[in-house]
């Protein structure tokens, strides 16, 4: 056999010959075992019946003995006994022509039929019994009815005894012989199975030894296989032992292990390959990486030492400036000169602390002086100092407190410097804006504190989204500044542990900038008027 199918389709068949064998084996037994009960039943009930027939005939005796002796009694008793005897021996034939009708062995037949004439002579002498009985009535001797009725009982004794008698031994040997025959069907079924089971262990044992265990032999070997190929032995092979499925399996096994051998040994070139320009481009990224560092740590430099060599000078330039326009005597007025000087000076000096402090951010130089502020207080004195400038551009600058005030743990110089530096960039950078409004609103839970400024210009351009970016300004001409206003506004309010995003306005004209701050949280335990710092660091 050079197939598996062959081979297990002998294995299926067989044990569906031993299933079909055993369940005949089963089902005759089941008939056998039914129709031996069967017999033995039918002759207990053909026993109860001639029993009951035995009582009914000396029930008839006795109706007789009692209606000769006593004519002035219950005529209807002997009747009544008459129609119990017959049908009584209606019910045992009855049982007889069923029992003869049910088998089909001519033997049982003529030994049922047999039965037949016996019950004839019952049936005769209840006839001949009641015929004499209505002759002894007619009798007017008390004594010679009494002897009458004795003759005739002894007589009827005499014809029924006999042939009830045969009538019960011979059911009462059929019994006997169902109980023989049941007890032979066990033993036959017993010595039965045991053979049936031998021989289905033995068939089992030679279908495991010539199928099964030769197929899972080769099996365990493959997997065995499979398992070093899975570790890695790559030089694993099968032996073509046939030509079944399980030989072409093993065959198509070794031919995967052999392309597993071969992609290996090109892995192993291609990683070294790999390896060697992963090394080289790790070199080139630090080598790149050591420029960026030098250039960031130069443009860090230079951004702290201009703003400490321009500020010195700024601040002496603004002292000469109050100097001289507080002076008297002048013969010139040199008034509008010194204010145009101090107005710039100012921007300048604006312009350098802003890049002063980027360089300490960047440098981890700053702290914070956190300490619980009322949010309403920061914002109302940012809009005042903001109040002039707005004037003189014809902006209308307004406060909205919201519902109610919140305290933000939070360093006051430096969120003022945020609020007025974003109104700055609204009044200066907003062309044509009419209004700008700051406003507070407390939400929650969690309770935060969102502060809103917004005004009525031309808003942020799409190519604006960036503008949190260090040195990033906005692409609209005429712009002023270094593009370092949101950078650190951003890097302030998220050393509060806030947010900071732009937006529009609600009508979808202007630009809006939010910032979201934690509300301090009394119930934790905070002293008010206890001073934390935090490194920028």
């Amino acid at each position: 056999m050079r197939s598996l199918k062959v081979r297990f389709a002998l294995l299926l068949g067989s044990t569906a010959l031993l299933v079909a064998l055993a369940a005949a084996g089963v089902l005759w037994s089941i008939a056998a075992a039914e129709s031996t009960i069967d017999r033995t039943l039918a002759a207990q009930r053909r026993l109860e019946l001639l029993a009951e027939l035995s009582g009914r005939l000396t029930q008839f005796g006795l109706a007789a003995i009692d209606t000769v002796g006593n004519p002035d009694g219950q005529p209807e008793a002997l009747s009544i006994a008459r129609t119990n005897v017959d049908r009584a021996l209606t019910a045992v034939d009855e049982a007889l022509a069923a029992t003869i009708l049910s088998t089909d062995d001519p033997l049982d037949r003529t030994q049922y039929a047999a039965r037949t004439r016996p019950m004839s002579q019952i049936r005769a002498a209840r006839v001949i019994l009641d015929r004499q009985v209505s002759q002894i009535e007619r009798q007017t001797e008390p004594e010679n009815r009494q002897n009458a009725i004795k003759g005739a009982l002894n007589g009827f004794g005499a014809m029924t005894g006999q042939p009830l008698s045969f009538l019960i031994e011979a059911e009462r040997r059929t019994m006997v012989l169902g109980s023989e025959q049941a007890r032979e069907l066990s033993q036959r079924l017993r010595l039965a199975s045991g053979l049936a089971v031998l021989l289905a262990l033995g068939i089992v044992i030679v279908l495991y030894r010539s199928v099964t265990r030769p197929t899972l032999a080769r099996i365990e070997a493959v997997r065995k296989a499979a398992g070093a190929v899975g570790r890695g032995e790559l030089d694993t092979r099968l032996s073509v032992a046939t030509r079944d499925e399980l030989g072409l399996l093993v065959a198509n096994f070794n031919r995967m292990a052999a392309r597993l051998s071969r992609r290996e040994g090109r892995l192993a070139a291609d990683r070294a390959a790999l390896e060697d320009t992963v090394e080289a481009r790790t070199a080139d990224l630090r080598a790149a990486n050591e420029r960026l560092e030098a250039v960031d740590r130069s443009r860090r430099r230079f951004f702290a030492d201009v703003s400490h060599e321009l500020r010195t000078p700024l601040t002496v330039i603004l002292g000469e400036c109050d100097l001289a326009s507080r002076s008297t005597g002048r013969s010139v007025d040199f008034g509008p000169v010194f204010a145009t000087i101090r107005k710039r000076a100012q921007r300048l000096k604006l312009r350098v602390e802003d890049l002063l402090r980027v360089a300490r951010s960047e440098s981890g130089q700053i702290e914070l002086e956190r300490r619980a502020i009322s949010a309403v207080s920061v914002l109302a004195e940012a809009v005042e100092n903001a109040g002039s400038d707005a004037a003189r551009r014809r902006v209308a600058l307004t406060l909205d407190p919201g519902d109610r005030d919140v305290e933000i743990l939070a360093d006051r110089e430096w969120l003022r410097q945020v609020v007025e530096s974003l109104i700055d960039n609204a009044l200066r950078h907003a062309a044509g804006a009419s209004r700008v409004s700051v406003a507070l609103r407390a939400a929650g839970p969690p309770e935060t504190a969102t502060i809103t400024i917004t005004d009525d210009g031309p808003g942020f351009g799409e190519g604006e989204s960036d503008l949190f970016e260090r040195f990033r300004r906005g692409v609209r001409p005429g712009e002023t500044g270094f593009g370092i206003g949101l950078a650190l506004a951003r890097w302030v309010i998220e050393h509060h542990d806030g947010s900071i995003r732009l937006g529009r306005g609600e009508d979808g004209r202007g630009a809006r900038v939010t910032l979201t701050l934690p509300v301090l949280d009394l119930a934790s335990g905070y002293n008010e008027g206890r001073d934390t710092r935090e490194s920028a660091a």
